[in-house]
């Protein structure tokens, strides 16, 4: 029988008052006499102009495919007329809004996101851009890992699963993290050259064979570990949500960093093969050829790097990944890979260097990837507030066990993860510890992968623990520079959700078999055939006989104090 309640409420009223729907909450007015509640934001009826759409023209002659063997590929940066009927295309039309999982909860599918915005931006310009959506997804179920989380479907952002991401010191390119900013370019090899110009004596375009040419320019091979400045973002949204676009700020958890070796050739070699920088060149501005939206602008990816940092031959251009010619999903065939910065400076799919004065002016460099004090926000940021993000801090993660779950152990609970620096540092020790932080165990260094420059070191370690109950679990890394982890997440949030750098946190229910009463019970469970999970569920049986009861008292009594 169902019961119709009569109330003011919603339904879910309780669900909002205990901050399980955030998004639906007004915002409280305090700055008068009498509190306010000013409704959130409400989308109307979505519209379209069709004559200002229809004045635009044929799409597939205004955004065609310009250059043989490069499909997905629109050049924007040197044609603002291109960029102009991109932009009337997305300004005459309104767009559904973009799904909350931030202060709601986060969907359980897989995909966990789709894109939506992206997809019916592609879509929508049309032309050579009308398949990227579908050929990028394609793509993904090709190239990576059966077992790969797709956080975003489009553009692809996906990480393998924990018990994966430290398998290997070297991670398989299938299971290699994907932080893509736009659709996935297919571009033919024979077909491929990108141009370095800007302040160098002598602007030239390269082909891959002439990077090939080993009399020309020596071949380098690099170990390195890219991270995306995402990783562990999820802790800084289940605690304190920030800026909200599903695009920059996908909910990524520990698996957005990877280690591979990469075969190619110093920047500087080709810098120098120019002629060297003329004036004051002091930054490389980095083309990739996916398509970038921002404030309904259709853009190329663009992001620079100083130029010491290329003089540091610290910045390779690669063309092999693990001993296989990159993935398509992983810059095919050419990408940049910038040692020890955060990932997106890795650009992929080179198509362009451009010697410039000074950092980039693009979206992705001077509006996004921006660190901000804690203060700032939706209500008060100002670009110029923000950092912008480079080297990686030190950072660490446990891969297992995960966190909320029950580990029934004999005084040590088996732990394993990673630990990285950027920079060019390297993590020197890495401790953990059962009880939220105040005493730390120390990892072997033998139970530590090997330590070199620019890569991460994975590890494992029996993590002793004699209580029992819920322990918190931490895990911190001191680099050879000795710099540490900040101890909470609440220390490293701010409002573009990047760099989640403290202390990672976990907690897991300790069921220790060494007590003699626990051995007893997980016994009885044994015998019973009943599963001991979920601890929320009661005992299926009691927990001690009556007559072992009565016996208690006559041990114990009184049970009442005695005047």
């Amino acid at each position: 029988m169902v019961v119709e309640v009569k109330t003011t409420n919603r339904p879910d009223e309780w669900k909002i008052e205990q901050g399980l729907s955030g998004a639906v909450l007004p915002v409280l007015d305090m700055t008068g006499p009498e509190t306010k509640a000013l409704p959130p934001q409400v989308f109307g009826e979505l519209i379209k102009d069709e004559e200002a759409l229809k004045s635009v023209g044929d799409r597939d002659k205004l955004f065609y495919r310009e250059r043989k063997g490069w499909k997905g590929f629109v050049e924007w940066e040197n044609y603002p007329d291109k960029k102009a009927a991109a932009h009337k295309i997305l300004t005459s039309q309104t767009w559904p809004p973009n799904p909350e999982y931030q202060m709601a909860e986060i969907p359980g599918t897989l995909p966990v996101l789709p894109g939506t915005y992206w997809k019916m931006w592609h879509h929508a310009v049309g032309g050579e851009l009308d398949s990227v959506p579908e050929d990028s997804w394609d793509l993904v179920l090709k190239e990576k890992h059966p077992d790969m989380l797709h956080l975003l479907q489009f553009p692809y952002n996906g990480e393998p699963p924990k018990r994966l991401v430290t398998d290997k010191v070297i991670t398989p390119n299938p299971l290699h993290f994907v932080r893509n900013h736009g659709g996935i370019p297919i571009i033919d090899k024979e077909d491929y050259s990108f141009t370095l110009d800007g302040l160098v004596k002598n602007p030239r375009t390269f082909t891959l064979d002439d990077l090939m040419d080993e009399s020309v320019f020596p071949r380098v091979e690099k170990t390195v570990t890219i991270q995306c400045s995402g990783t562990r973002r999820i802790e800084q949204i289940l605690k304190y949500p920030g800026q909200g676009d599903e695009v920059p700020q996908a909910p990524w958890a520990e698996g957005a960093i990877g280690t591979a070796t990469y075969v190619g050739v110093s920047l500087k070699k080709v810098i120098k093969a120019c002629g060297g920088m003329i004036e004051d060149g002091a930054h490389l501005e980095l083309y990739g050829a996916e398509t970038y939206f921002k404030d309904s602008k259709a853009m190329n990816y663009l992001v620079s790097i100083p130029y010491d940092k290329v003089k540091a031959n610290e910045v390779l251009l690669a063309w092999d990944m693990n001993g296989e010619p990159l993935p398509r999903i992983h810059g095919y065939p050419l990408r940049v890979v910038v040692l020890g910065y955060i990932g997106a400076r890795s650009v992929k799919w080179l198509y362009r260097i451009k010697a410039i004065p000074h950092p980039t002016r693009a979206p992705v460099q001077s509006q996004e990837y921006l660190y901000f004090p804690q203060q700032v926000g939706k209500h008060n940021f100002r670009l110029t507030d923000g950092i912008q993000i480079q080297e990686m801090p030190v950072s660490s993660a446990i891969m297992t066990p995960w966190t909320k779950q029950v580990v029934v152990h004999a005084g040590a609970i088996r732990c394993k993860g990673w630990a990285y620096s950027g920079g060019g540092r390297w993590p020197e020790r890495v401790e953990l510890s059962a009880d939220g932080g105040f005493n730390w165990y120390t990892v072997p260094l033998g139970q530590l992968s090997a330590k070199r420059k620019w890569c991460w070191r994975t590890w494992e370690f029996e993590l002793p623990c004699d209580v029992e109950g819920w322990v918190e679990v931490v895990v911190r890394c001191w680099d050879n520079a000795l710099n540490t982890q900040p101890p909470d997440v609440r220390t490293a949030w701010n409002w573009g959700l990047h760099v989640t750098s403290s202390c990672h946190r976990i907690s897991v229910y300790s069921v220790n078999k060494n007590k003699e009463a626990t051995r007893k019970r997980l016994g009885e469970f044994e015998e019973r055939g009943i599963p001991f999970a979920p601890v929320t569920v009661p005992l299926a049986f009691p927990s001690m006989g009556w007559d072992e009861y009565e016996e208690f008292w006559k041990q114990n009594d009184p049970r009442d104090a005695k005047e």
